[in-house]
């Protein structure tokens, strides 16, 4: 029997990326070390020419005149077909396309996510795990970074660099390390609005808004957006969504569903690693509420954004012993121990959860691009025919009008107990019985002709102050 011969060929070594440490003369995450943005910029660039993985842009200047570049990153394959990839995430995000060929987009489609560092700059964890991240992105070959580059197309930019720069220089002027802080900076961390920087997202009055929301909510719209933060919460490391109710009536309900999914995959990612401390809901005030900031701006485009934050500085801290932090529950699952915490660790930290949220993308590409079609085709249904928001005034509303339709006697009455069909188990000393209402009240009160959602807003040209009400359109835009 003939035997046919086989030609083994290698495979191509790697391209070797260059450390941190060789271009800007420390480690990531090194004690007392922080990297400005200048510096940063110089990672990206210069890796850009090591590897086809990444494509550095600027999306626009900052406030003082400064590129802000984001890396796109994703497999080289991907990068052939950048354009293609973006549109079929836009048209998604739309919506108007028949069930049919959303289908057909979404199996083709990548997922797209936005993870940047640095809003706040004085928080410096998440200015340098993105440059970590991306180094991480574009180096390393194991098995699942090459399918996160098959299956995700990655977005990560600076949201603040000047203040990056500021702090970051302001922080390393000292000789002696230990001398190092950010508690005397001369002047705001934004040219103009400092910390408010996070809540323009609606306004849009800082150039670096208006670059972030025209790549968030024109040419990309990704379906997941992690805005990072700090500090986590006493006795813990970092806090992660699922946020506390309540959450905003107006979303979708797939928003606050996708937080939580998306949420407890990064729980879940660093408690399997036995990597303690991550805190979610009552740990926190967090919720969906709030509309001015970066993450919430994006569930009025039908995206998840993720908030986390974490512990952690160039100058080593401690975690402080909280006692009600050490009896494990279901807000924080896996308690850590007091200790000393090192800059490493809370990069560590944020690298760990940003491959989770890749590793959800990734496993879940073709079900978030179509719910994020899906999220938008409800609202176009929406505005098609009447629709209602219960609020909790409707709610007192209907409680008020089922009181006065039982002459005061409680809602529900003596034998409504069990629902509409007086059977099943109800009343009693149950604590959880809740009567039911006349069912009639539904129509009547909740679905009141006079609080019905508005299907659209007429913006009319004959006004005084043209000039803003094309400003308006835009900031709806």
């Amino acid at each position: 029997m003939a035997i046919a011969a086989t030609t083994l060929v290698a495979a191509p070594a790697p391209t070797k990326i260059t450390p941190s440490k060789d271009l800007i003369g420390f480690s990531i995450g090194e004690d007392y070390k922080m990297a400005n943005y200048t510096q940063i910029s110089a990672l990206l660039k210069k890796w850009e020419t090591e590897t086809d993985r990444m494509k550095v842009v600027s999306i626009g200047n900052t406030a003082e005149g400064r590129p802000q570049y984001m890396a796109i990153i994703t497999s080289p394959e991907n990068h052939k077909k950048l354009d293609y990839y973006r549109e079929i995430s836009v048209k998604l995000a739309h919506a108007g396309l028949s069930e049919d060929e959303a289908h057909k987009l979404s199996k083709e489609g990548k997922a797209v996510v936005w993870i940047d560092g640095g809003l706040h700059a004085t928080e410096t964890v998440n200015s340098q795990s993105l440059a970590e991240m991306v180094y991480q992105m574009v180096s390393r070959t194991d098995d699942e970074t090459m399918r996160f580059l098959d299956d995700v197309i990655l977005l990560m930019a600076v949201p603040n660099p000047d203040g990056v720069e500021l702090v970051a220089n302001w922080y390393m002027r000292e000789e002696d390390v230990t001398k190092r802080t950010f508690q005397t900076l001369p002047r705001l961390y934004h040219k103009y609005v400092g910390h408010d920087n996070n809540r323009d997202s609606i306004t849009m009055n800082m150039p670096e808004t208006t670059n972030q929301n025209r790549v968030l909510f024109i040419d990309w719209i990704p379906q997941i957006m992690h805005n990072v933060h700090q500090t986590g919460p006493a006795g813990t490391v970092i806090f992660i969504p699922p946020f506390r109710d309540p959450f905003n009536y107006v979303f979708d309900p797939m928003i606050p569903v996708g937080i939580e999914q998306v949420g407890m995959a990064m729980h879940a990612r660093l408690v399997s690693k036995g990597m303690g401390g991550s805190a979610m809901r009552s740990a926190a005030p967090y919720s969906t509420w709030w509309n001015g900031g970066m993450r919430t701006a994006t569930y009025f485009h039908n995206q998840i954004g993720l908030l986390t934050e974490i512990i952690g500085g160039p100058t080593p801290a401690a975690i402080p012993l909280i006692a009600d932090k050490q009896l494990a529950t279901g807000d924080w699952p896996l308690p850590i121990k007091p200790q000393v915490w090192r800059y490493r660790q809370s990069i560590d930290y944020m690298i760990e959860v940003e491959r989770a949220v890749m590793d959800y993308a990734s496993r879940n590409r073709e079900t978030l691009l179509f719910n994020i079609y899906g999220m938008g085709q409800r609202s176009i249904d929406r505005g098609s025919k009447d629709s209602w928001t219960v609020t909790p005034k409707r709610i007192n509303a209907l409680t008020t009008a089922a009181k006065a339709a039982a002459g005061d006697e409680p809602a529900g009455g003596r034998g409504r107990r069990g629902g509409a069909g007086g059977g099943g188990g109800g009343g009693g000393d149950n604590p959880f019985f809740t009567p039911a209402l006349p069912t009639e009240l539904y129509e009547k009160v909740l679905n009141d002709p006079a609080y019905r959602d508005p299907r659209g807003y007429v913006i009319s040209a004959d006004q005084d102050d043209f000039p803003t009400a094309i400003k308006f359109v835009n900031v709806l835009l």
